[in-house]
């Protein structure tokens, strides 16, 4: 919980990682470009006095990872999105059993959610069954760009995939996070292409689509998207540093949001190891957008609230405590998130 003049937050980190880009763990030269693309990202986009040093970087354990988010970051809940890339790992990327094992031992702090690939077919849409009863899944991390043997990344509308969401109903697991942002080395830009969203999420109206990274650098196609698609959402992956190192472009970033899907549709995340929950947090209360971008709608102590957490809360069914609780919120059972009237108010 975050608190500043007389304001509460309840914040989720919906968006974090435990992985290992060790030495022994790179099955090749793509492993040590994709932790050094990363690394990149956290060294120019954090302030000077919070920038690890590279050796952390690339493993920093569970107990790095509580007290960052817990104790020292404000975090009440967070979720991890991990990254298999099984072709750059020899273990993965993201830590599955390390990460489930923090889970188990902190209760109502982690909610794990896993990933699939559906290149694997048939084969992983077994895993896909066996991995939601095991981890109780609430929702998977998709990552369209990464590489498989020849093939260099998959589409949302190719049948296999369709697959593996007509599963996720079925299972229940509903929030379906992708990353749909910048490339990172070696995967090709292209492949993280946001357009695919519009036809699964017409499709599968049963589940949550949280686009990571708002389609960066492909934002304004992500809006016309987001708009008229009640149940795509937005993560703030990789936008948040911007409000340090370019405040103006983090508020254009904000202010589309805002205008085009509403403050109900638009979720908090560090993308944690990136960079650290701490900063952004403190650096968001503050933050306004500049007097002079007048097309851009107030980004109020409400809108901060739910898109620091009130807003993931919901979708997962998390318990808000009820200091914590904006006064008009109703209580009901946890389900599809619907901007209410942000399509028409946007285009209005």
């Amino acid at each position: 919980m975050y608190e500043k003049n007389g304001e509460k937050y309840y914040v989720v980190d919906a968006h974090v990682a435990l992985w290992d880009a060790r030495e022994p763990n790179l099955k090749n030269v793509h492993g040590k470009q994709f932790i050094d693309c990363f690394y990149d990202y956290h060294k120019n986009l954090s302030p000077e006095e919070v920038v690890w040093d590279y050796d952390t970087y690339t493993y920093y354990g569970g107990e790095r990872l509580m007290k960052d988010l817990f104790e020292e970051g404000y975090v009440d809940h967070a979720i991890f999105q991990p990254a298999h890339l099984g072709d750059f790992y020899n273990t993965g990327f993201g830590q599955t059993e390390e990460a489930w094992a923090l889970t188990q031992a902190n209760p109502g702090k982690l909610t794990y959610n896993h990933n699939f690939d559906p290149r694997n077919e048939q084969a992983g849409l077994d895993q896909l069954r066996q991995d939601a009863e095991r981890f109780g899944l609430k929702g998977v991390k998709l990552y369209t760009a990464e590489w498989h043997g020849d093939s260099r990344g998959y589409k949302l509308t190719d049948p296999w995939t369709y697959k593996y969401l007509e599963a996720c109903e079925e299972l229940g697991v509903t929030n379906i996070h992708i990353h749909k942002g910048p490339t990172i080395i070696p995967l090709d830009r292209d492949a993280f292409d946001v357009a695919d969203v519009d036809a699964v999420a017409t499709d599968f109206q049963g589940l949550n689509f949280v686009v990571e990274h708002c389609g960066l650098p492909r934002l304004e196609d992500f809006c016309w998207i987001a708009t008229q698609e009640t149940n795509v959402h937005a993560g703030l992956a990789v936008a948040m540093p911007f409000i340090h190192t370019r405040p103006r472009y983090f508020a254009q970033i904000i202010g589309e949001l805002l205008y085009w899907i509403g403050e109900d549709k638009i979720q908090f995340s560090s993308d944690y190891a990136i960079w650290t929950p701490k900063w952004l947090i403190e650096k968001f209360v503050d933050f306004q957008i500049p007097e002079d971008m007048t097309e851009y709608p107030e980004l109020t102590a409400t809108a901060k609230k739910k898109i620091l957490g009130l807003n993931a809360a919901k979708m997962y069914g998390l318990d808000v405590p009820a200091q914590l609780r904006l006064a008009d919120d109703e209580e009901g059972e946890p389900g599809l998130e619907v901007a209410a009237g942000a399509k028409e108010s946007a285009l209005s």
